[in-house]
Parts: structure tokens; sequence; C-alpha cells
């Protein structure tokens, strides 16, 4: 692999991330528990399909093939989508959807701080526009890990077993794959050991505040940055690119 098909592969990894845990988030729409969280879901979810056009739109430039972001997010085939599998996972109840985005985002926090310092200037640039954006869900994801935590008998049970349920699919984002290491070692890409730290880190001080018990398990789902994926992101897809296969070239 060159190192312009891994830039390639690297921002795939990072655009289908955003792009697929803002489709998930964008289901809340209109299903919120209260209107204000109604809102704060569909805004973080519009954050995220924001920033994956952009970094699907540099893609596509890397590329070279004339593909645009619209193409990489509505004509792919589920094999050559690269995000984390906890980025597919259901929403489940409130509780499932804020131990999956507060897990989510304390680490895209750290990864896009890191990637700030990026030699390669677009994606730098992209960080440190995205970084705004995240720094606030992961206070939104904090502060309601702590609320319902620290809150009713109900919602500790429930905040309590969402964590349980997804930690192991948490690993998986601080391990490195080929493509990874290269970038990293180019100084392109983030060294993910290099922020694993400050993941637990932060994952502590909110468990603890919340009242929550942190899983000891060490194993992991992993898989999606190699292209295999849960049995939902093809249920996901089919949603998602169902207009553009079906009305090629259609415009609003």
């Amino acid at each position: 692999m060159t190192t312009q098909e891994a830039l390639f592969r690297y921002t795939l990894q990072i655009g289908d991330n955003a792009l697929i845990l803002g489709h998930r988030l964008g289901e809340w729409c209109g299903h919120g528990p209260i209107l204000e969280q109604d809102i704060a879901l569909t805004n973080i979810a519009l954050d995220q399909v924001g920033q994956a056009r952009s970094i699907l739109a540099y893609a596509g430039k890397l590329e070279g093939k004339g593909r645009s972001e619209d193409d990489l997010a509505y004509l792919r085939e589920e094999r050559n989508f690269y995000n984390l599998l906890i980025t597919e996972l259901p929403n489940g109840n409130f509780a499932d959807t804020i131990a999956r985005q507060f897990f989510f985002d304390a680490f895209n926090f750290y990864f896009l701080t890191a990637l700030k310092n990026s030699k390669d200037e677009t994606l730098a640039a992209i960080a440190e526009k995205s970084l705004k954006e995240v720094t606030y869900h992961l206070r939104y994801s904090s502060e309601w890990v702590i609320r319902l935590g620290d809150g009713t008998e109900e919602s500790h049970q429930k905040m309590q077993k969402a964590v349980d349920d997804i930690w192991n699919f948490t690993g998986e984002m601080l391990l490195m794959n080929e493509v990874d290491k290269m970038m990293a070692a180019e100084g392109i890409g983030v060294n993910l050991d290099e922020i694993k730290s400050l993941w637990d880190d932060k994952v502590d001080e909110v468990l603890s505040r919340a009242t929550l018990q942190k899983p000891e398990s060490t194993w992991t789902q992993k898989g999606g940055k190699q292209g295999v994926h849960t049995e939902h992101m093809g249920f996901i897809l089919a949603e998602m690119q169902y207009l553009p296969r079906a009305y090629p070239g259609a415009e609003w």
C-alpha cells in the first residue's frame, strides 16, 4: 500500500465514523425523550454529517477518480466502509445512546486534538474546525452520563447496563491497523497508543462522578476498520442509500 493509498483509506476511516454515527443520531429526530434533547441530538447528528462531508470530499480528491462525497457516502458497498463498530450500534434507549456517544466523543476529542498537528494541512484544518463541535459533544454526553448515573435508582440501573453492553466495542477505537501505523509514521495520522491513557483517564473520571462501575473486560469487538461489520450495518445502508440508488442523479 502506497502512502497515497493509505491516506485515502485513512480519510475514509475518519469520514465513515462521522457519517454512520451522524445517521444513527439522526434517527432520534422527532423521537427524543423531551424536546430539548431531541433538538440537541439532532444538532449533534448534523455536526457529524457536516464533518463527514468535509472528510469524504477530501477523500474523493485524494482518490482522483472523480467521486464526490455523495458518491462515497451513497454508492459504496458495506465491505468498503471502514467505520468503527461502535458507531453503527442501534440507538436503544436514551442511556444506550448516551453511553455510545460518550465513549466515542471522548475518543474523538483526543483524536482530533492530536490530528490538528498533522503534516497534512487539509486534515489539520478539518480537525481544528471539527474539534470546536466535538468539545461540545463531549461535554453534553459526559454531563448526561453523570446525570443518569448519579440520578434515580432506575436511571442508574439503565446507565450502568448501557455502559456494560457497549463496553466491549470501545477497545477497537484505540487499536492501530496497518493504515493507522503508516499515517502515524508519516506524521500525518494519530498515534492511538499516545491518546489511550487520555481516553482512559476521561472515562474513569466521568464514570466515577456518575457512581458507575467501569467494566473489567479487556476483550473487544473489532473489524470495522477492515470492512467487517455488525449485522446492523446493512440495515443502515439500506435506509441511508435507498434514494440515490433508486433514483440515480436525483437532485432536490
